[in-house]
């Protein structure tokens, strides 16, 4: 493995990371996280061993890791008992009708276990095999076939259980996604002023945001008041930091030159 194989893999790789996360900044910390791991995991890589089906492995086990449980996530275990009641329905023409609404896709999307939705994902949006997926993920077939199974089920079952959601969030401009990632600069003032009154719409409307802003605010002006306005440097400290410094930038050079 050379540094050339590497940087050939990348838009493979971030192609794929893209398909997992559907995020281009997460995708490019996927990538970004996965190369290092690789140079500083290459003695593990066996050289008859396909470099890109290795590398996807540590993306794929990287972005697990990433992937934090939420409040709102399906249970497995309850959408298998539900499919499994002979009584159990959905109104095919509500779930047909919130899925071909974006916005309400990628809510119920998000809603899956990071593993269940990164196969459905992979799947039935990139046309990726159930082998493919499997020998990513390094099981077997038929696990790889109940994980797609038990992610069609559960997007279903989360596509049917919107109706409440959707109600509470009838009219509100923006989504709460976006209206969260505009809130730090919306804290510091810092938006263009269009996307500024867009935000506080929402935030005079949604059910949900408003007690989390409130509380964005609070600990902002909390954390201010940890400045410490007595802290100076001092000399020892000052002489201690410069040397190192200095030793490093002199370390650079010498590696550079040499």
């Amino acid at each position: 493995m050379t540094p050339d194989d590497l940087v050939a893999e990348i838009p493979s790789l971030y192609a794929f990371a893209r398909a997992l996360v559907r995020d281009e900044h997460l995708a490019a910390d996927l990538t970004q996280d996965t190369l290092i791991r690789a140079i500083e995991r290459s003695h593990q890589h066996r050289n008859d061993a396909p470099l890109g089906a290795w590398l996807k492995r540590i993306l794929r086990n990287l972005a697990t890791d990433r992937a934090r449980r939420s409040d709102r996530e399906v249970v497995v275990d309850d959408v298998d008992a539900q499919w499994h009641d002979d009584e159990y329905t959905v109104d095919p023409a509500n779930v047909v009708d919130r899925a071909s609404t974006r916005d309400e896709l990628e809510d119920a999307l998000a809603r899956l276990p990071f593993i269940l939705r990164s196969t459905v994902l992979l799947h039935d949006v990139e046309g990726w095999t159930v082998q493919q997926i499997a020998d990513v993920d390094q099981i077997g077939l038929p696990a790889a076939k109940q994980r797609l199974r038990r992610g069609r089920m559960a997007l279903v079952s989360a596509l049917a259980a919107g109706d409440e959601r959707r109600h509470l969030l009838k009219g509100v401009p923006m989504r709460c996604w976006d209206a969260r990632q505009h809130i730090s600069d919306y804290l510091d003032g810092t938006l263009d002023g269009g996307t500024a009154r867009t935000v506080e719409a929402h935030l005079q409307t949604c059910p949900t945001c408003p007690p989390l802003y409130a509380a964005l605010v609070g600990v902002h002006g909390a954390v201010g008041e940890l400045r410490d306005t007595d802290a100076v440097v001092s000399p020892s400290l000052a002489e201690r930091l410069t040397a190192l410094v200095t030793a490093a930038l002199r370390s650079d050079e010498h590696e550079r030159s040499s």
